[in-house]
């Protein structure tokens, strides 16, 4: 799990505009297994223009079996995680730390959420609960280099949006994160591209 999508469960728990997740490590609970699955998706990508003109025009569509495309999705299967983070203040911020801690483990607690969380796609949905005694995994896969990974995103006010990346390896089951991670610019996404914005907000160590 990479950092990113860490934030992005949390927020799906609990999220308020004063404060935003500060992500520290990722304990890795179950043994890496791996599984594909092949999806019938459509190539063109969806940019501003052409959604300001189907806006305009509602006999404009598209033709989804004519730009159909067949893709193989590799990914991590039964996999179980525990997500160390802290609560960073923003300016103007109504609460504390402490409080908006306490309101992320009430809602822990409740199995309560804003959102249903979910792991890289809607249909891979995420359960949480409170933190367990159980120990990171042991073995080969311990010990990792995971090579380059996303540390966040950033999202900006003219709608662009920028990444963050950092090297990352598995550590005794445990992968620490940086508080930084640093920009590659030919990693930013092409110009006109439709921008979908889940906006990661976000320590006293708050766990799932």
């Amino acid at each position: 799990m990479t950092p990113s999508a860490a934030r992005g469960i949390l927020d799906a728990i609990f999220w308020k505009p004063g404060f935003e997740y500060v992500i520290t490590k990722i304990e890795v609970l179950e043994p890496i297994r791996w599984f594909s699955i092949r999806r019938n998706e459509v190539k063109s990508v969806t940019t501003d223009d052409w959604v300001r003109r189907a806006q305009a025009d509602p006999g404009l569509h598209l033709d989804a079996e004519a730009d159909r495309d067949q893709r193989n999705t590799v990914a991590l299967r039964d996999v179980a995680y525990r997500i160390y983070a802290q609560i960073k203040l923003l300016p103007g911020a109504h609460g504390t730390e402490v409080k908006y801690r306490e309101q992320f483990r009430r809602r822990v607690d409740r199995g309560a959420c804003f959102s249903q969380p979910f792991l890289g796609c809607r249909e891979f949905s995420a359960t949480f609960g409170k933190p367990t005694s159980r120990k990171p995994i042991r073995g080969r896969d311990a010990n990792k280099d995971l090579g380059v990974m996303l540390h966040r995103i950033r999202y900006h006010p003219d709608g662009s949006e920028t990444y963050d990346w950092f090297h990352a390896a598995l550590e005794g089951g445990t992968l620490h994160v940086p508080p930084q991670g640093i920009e590659l610019p030919s990693a930013r996404p092409p110009a006109g591209r439709t921008q979908h914005h889940s906006t990661s907000r976000g320590p006293r160590e708050a766990r799932c």
